[in-house]
């Protein structure tokens, strides 16, 4: 039940928002497609070969059930999905703009910083709860930590347990403290090899393949600031210009 309201909490505003143009396919023969083709030509979007026939995917104007011909009711709000998400941006803010606040990594609905839960509470408008909806819940107390990018990182519990995330990455492949030292350092990367499922729809099959996957520094969303020994100490925020940043 906890997981089930997690889900509906992170995934149903976002329905709200999704895109309302749906598709559908139909195989067509290849005697009969150049019609097709002249009648629906703007609304193809994808063609697999099948043979004597063709797989086409094509962009639908109504919305009507692949099973029946029922029309589907989407209840699309995008003020919905766009005021959450907006509402959740002023809560994070807070964090980011008060001086007092010294937070070392952040993303969209978590914070690490230095401060005790009491404390933050007192600056945040008691912000740390654990059994009240919309506030913080105290995840870990740490005694080490390492944030190399946005969803990449190494936390070390008081407790001992080492817990990383490495977004794109399977989570079974194993990675260390020293892994994660070892990418401070500017320009040093460290390459994975993981499996891959592709399909292949005209073969009817799924194909497994080994994929590199590269972790490193990025600066995609801030500036990263090293010492002399070229190692990362922090970012700091774009300054953004009419024409260019620095």
């Amino acid at each position: 039940m906890n997981y089930i309201a997690k889900l509906l909490l992170n995934s149903l505003y976002g329905r709200f928002g999704m895109d309302d143009r749906f598709t559908y396919c139909s195989f067509i023969s290849k005697d009969s497609y150049l019609k097709y083709e002249s009648d629906y030509s703007d609304k193809i979007l994808d063609i697999t070969d099948f043979g004597d026939n063709y797989l086409v995917e094509v962009e639908s104007d109504e919305t009507k059930s692949m099973l029946d011909d029922r029309t589907e009711i989407h209840n699309i709000n995008i003020s919905i999905a766009s005021s959450v998400t907006a509402y959740a941006r002023i809560i994070m803010s807070e964090f980011k703009n008060k001086s007092k606040i010294k937070l070392y990594y952040t993303d969209t609905d978590s914070i690490y910083t230095d401060l005790k839960p009491s404390k933050l509470n007192k600056l945040v408008n008691n912000i740390v709860d654990s059994k009240t909806l919309g506030k913080l819940k105290l995840e870990s107390v740490s005694n080490r930590a390492i944030f190399i990018s946005p969803k990449v990182y190494f936390i070390q519990t008081v407790e001992g347990e080492e817990i990383y995330k490495v977004k794109g990455l399977n989570k079974n492949i194993p990675l260390t403290e020293i892994d994660f030292n070892h990418l401070l350092t500017k320009t040093n990367t460290i390459i994975k090899s993981q499996d891959k499922w592709y399909k292949h729809i005209s073969k009817g099959i799924i194909e497994v393949k080994a994929q590199l996957y590269t972790l490193q520094q990025t600066d995609n969303k801030r500036e990263l600031v090293y010492n002399s020994s070229n190692q990362l100490i922090g970012t700091k925020p774009y300054n953004i210009t009419t024409n260019e940043y620095n």
